[in-house]
């Protein structure tokens, strides 16, 4: 097993109405301090982790970093900040989707062999979906072009 991948199975207790903070999730889901240190020296600040692992949660159609919607709304994406989420709300919903597969766990991505796999290794550590089903629009499509960030459409639809 590698020890920088943990697969997500089951969720974790959130009480409606209750927001976690960012240092209280790390802490429920076994991240260190030190670890998060250690990322933010390599240059790569972890995302957010997910407050809640029920049906609000959404994954980015570029990136397929999993947050909730108000994460998405507050922080935007750490892995597309020219899509400007947390400007436009309207945004979230066109490039992000809650249909996807699976959850991973990648607390080192430039060293985890899953991220590699995945092609996430480049990214910040976080949670992300295995598989999202649905393509990003064309007009971001060509956003991801105009910034030269490299988009990889789903390979099923």
């Amino acid at each position: 097993e590698d020890p920088r991948v943990c697969v997500v199975s089951c969720p974790l207790p959130v009480t409606k109405n209750l927001r976690r903070t960012e240092e209280e999730s790390n802490k429920k889901l076994g991240i260190s301090s030190k670890v998060i240190e250690k990322t933010k020296r390599m240059g790569s600040a972890p995302a957010q982790i997910p407050t809640s692992f029920g049906h609000e949660l959404r994954a980015c159609l570029r990136c397929r970093l999993v947050k909730t919607y108000d994460q998405f709304r507050d922080a935007g994406c750490e892995n597309c900040p020219f899509f400007k989420m947390e400007e436009d709300h309207e945004r979230i919903v066109e490039v992000t989707t809650p249909n996807f597969n699976g959850i991973i766990s990648v607390m080192d991505p430039s060293r985890s062999w899953a991220a590699r796999w995945l092609r996430i290794s480049k990214f910040a550590p976080g949670c992300y979906t295995l598989a999202v089903s649905e393509p990003l629009p064309e007009e971001m499509q060509h956003l991801c072009q105009e910034e030269r960030v490299q988009y990889v459409p789903p390979k099923r639809m």
